[in-house]
């Protein structure tokens, strides 16, 4: 039986998290032997598969205590014990700071590690550090995942032929929601993510108290948990200050979005930056009609053709978000063949799909690890 093992900071719900959780309970469902690497767990986290090994290769808690460096030197040390202990037939890094601690924990160990990049690299590769860590590093990879072809532009000239680009899984209980009832929908604005800085949500709810001021019929409600960078404070001193607690609402997290985003009539998405944002893909999958920024790294891009499955938008653009919502609420024939159109992401992006070619391309990275043993 293969070893597979993913290497990531936790499983607490984000974007990331939601694709390794859904990535390693299907390896697990084929018949591979699955780890899930953390530096910490979590009450709130995804749910793995019984048969993954979820393994908490963090500091301790007399490490807490101890400097800066002698902390990051433990850190690729826990998780080199575990690669020598298991010896996955390859790791699987995912974000920032796991990915540089992957390649540094398995140099010399002969244990294949495949990167991946999720997010916009502008902001998280281009300081002095990463770039001397991409320079050192990098060559060292088997291999990396890219979300779109311009995250892997950015990185020129490493890991480009020995790449691939690979969309987020969609989970299946998004994918085989029936269309939703377009007729009868609540005359509201959803979106669905952390309320954390980058989601931008405060522009969101600025532009909706115009909205509010044309249409005082419709509302605003957000899904997500509080990331505590401050984000929730500042929109609850908007909703405040535009006496809206009966009109814009902040709703907490859920597992209950798949029942909960289609009763809405509008999906919104105002990140200043994005990897491949999963909550899109989700409500575009669920059928519907969906405004979103045009974020760095084209992700969004790649999803949306604007004007006939969703609408795209400037990134911080408060005027153009006001009008996109406007238009949508007052053509709800254009909401509805948005949304039908959105719902085809099904055919490209569903768990299986996504999941094969996540297989064969750990399968080749594992032959050709296999080639060089002999």
């Amino acid at each position: 039986m293969k070893k597979i093992a993913f290497h990531l900071n936790c499983l607490v719900h984000g974007g990331a998290e939601r694709v390794v959780s859904n990535l390693a309970n299907k390896f697990a469902e084929e018949g591979y032997d699955v780890y899930v690497t953390v530096e910490w767990i979590d009450k709130d986290e995804f749910r793995l598969d019984p048969r993954v090994h979820h393994v908490n290769v963090g500091l301790k808690p007399e490490d807490e205590k101890k400097g800066r460096w002698v902390k990051f030197g433990l850190r690729i040390k826990y998780l080199r014990e575990f690669l020598k202990e298991v010896q996955p037939d390859v790791l699987c890094a995912f974000m920032h700071r796991p990915n540089f601690r992957a390649l540094t924990a398995a140099l010399g160990l002969r244990v294949p590690v495949i990167i991946s990049i999720r997010n916009n690299p502008e902001p998280f590769y281009s300081g002095r550090t990463d770039k001397f860590q991409i320079r050192w590093l990098f060559p060292h990879a088997a291999g990396c995942v890219y979300q779109t072809a311009e995250q892997r532009e950015f990185f020129k000239p490493y890991l480009q032929e020995n790449s691939r680009v690979i969309m987020n899984p969609v989970n299946r209980k998004y994918i085989e929601l029936p269309d939703p009832d377009y007729e009868h929908q609540e005359r509201c604005v959803v979106q669905s993510s952390r309320l954390v800085d980058f989601k931008n949500q405060e522009m969101l709810l600025r532009a909706f108290a115009k909205v509010h001021a044309v249409h005082p019929d419709w509302s605003l409600k957000i899904y997500g948990p509080d990331s505590e960078d401050g984000t929730k404070e500042k929109l609850e001193e908007i909703i405040r200050a535009n006496r809206a607690k009966d009109w814009m609402q902040l709703m907490g997290g859920t597992d209950r979005l798949e029942e909960l985003i289609p009763k809405a009539a509008i999906y919104a998405l105002p990140s200043n930056y994005e990897g491949m944002p999963n909550a899109l893909m989700e409500a575009m999958a669920m059928g519907m009609p969906c405004i979103s920024t045009d974020c760095p790294a084209g992700a969004p891009r790649v999803l949306i053709q604007d004007g006939v499955n969703g609408l795209l938008i400037p990134v911080g653009d408060e005027a153009a978000m006001t009008a996109a919502i406007l238009k949508l609420i007052e053509n709800p024939e254009l909401r509805r063949s948005l949304g039908q159109e959105a719902r085809k992401i099904r055919e490209i992006a569903g768990t299986d799909e996504i999941y094969h070619q996540w297989k064969d391309y750990l399968e080749e990275v594992i032959r050709e690890r296999e080639g060089k043993k002999t």
